[in-house]
């Protein structure tokens, strides 16, 4: 599965972060930088390209 549409399905509430974190194989520390590089990419992208807005 794409990580953008894991941390998406995260953020919309499906997944808690152990369950994200799972999927990813990432422990907690590493998943809240992906959160973070996963928003940086969103601020950079037009808002009409946003997913899940």
């Amino acid at each position: 599965m794409d990580k953008s549409k894991v941390i998406d399905a995260y953020r919309r509430g499906f997944l808690t972060v152990r369950e994200c974190g799972q999927i990813l194989g990432v422990e907690e520390r590493q998943l809240q930088s992906l959160l973070a590089l996963e928003d940086d990419k969103a601020s950079c992208l037009p808002p009409s390209r946003r997913i899940g807005s």
